[in-house]
């Protein structure tokens, strides 16, 4: 038998939380038979959360035989999980994505996504909107993160939060020690580190709503 990655202790706590959870959230996880030393693990994870409401659920990809798929969602690393809402059985994808496991403290990036989905709903502030609701612009943003790195949830959760409210906003947790040739590329050397349209701006630590917002409005220019 498989030991479990959730202890009881964590079991109780998340189960409380999720009680939180309004509508069905449904997590995509996309894996490969190839290299992947997180794959197995992650996918224990998602479904060990899973299994404490009946709210969540889960479908699992192999990403280079459901390539389309992958495509669509804009999964293009491995493990790779999109946070959706579903409606009738439509999936509503809004963006939000991981790359990489996320364990420690990104484990509560995780669970506080699940509901923030669930709720259909941003929770960002009136001017945020205003400007997301307007972009005609497509935003990357690129969170790089370690799971021993207490700030980074604030700037993962932040970043989702901006691609639930808009299209045109896509948000993806990456892992930096699972990917060093992405971290390497943008000069990750301090998480977290959001990194915006693939370097049109970069944003070290985790700021305040109003700060990211004038960055990503100086990026997309």
């Amino acid at each position: 038998m498989t030991t479990k990655l959730l202890n009881e202790d964590i079991t109780t706590q998340v189960r409380e939380v999720l009680g939180q959870l309004q509508e069905p959230v449904e997590i995509l996880f996309f894996g490969t038979k190839q290299d992947c030393d997180y794959c197995a693990e992650t996918l224990q994870l998602v479904e060990e959360v899973v299994d404490l409401s009946d709210k969540l659920g889960l479908t699992v990809y192999d990403i280079e035989e459901n390539d389309a798929l992958a495509k669509q969602y804009k999964v293009d690393k491995t493990p790779g999980l999109v946070i959706a809402g579903v409606d009738c059985g439509q999936v509503l994808d809004y963006g939000v994505r991981f790359a990489g496991i996320p364990s420690g403290h990104e484990f509560s990036s995780l669970i506080q996504d699940l509901i923030l989905v669930s709720g259909r709903d941003s929770g960002l502030n009136p001017q945020t909107r205003e400007f997301l609701g307007g972009l005609e612009k497509p935003v990357l943003l690129q969170v790089f993160v370690t799971p021993t790195c207490g700030y980074c949830p604030r700037a993962v959760v932040l970043a989702h939060q901006m691609a639930m409210e808009s299209p045109m906003v896509e948000a993806e947790m990456v892992e930096a020690t699972e990917f060093p040739e992405l971290s390497q590329r943008f000069g990750v050397s301090g998480v977290p580190q959001t990194t915006i349209n693939e370097g049109a701006g970069t944003v070290v630590s985790a700021l305040p709503e109003e700060n990211l917002l004038a960055e990503i409005i100086r990026a997309v220019g």
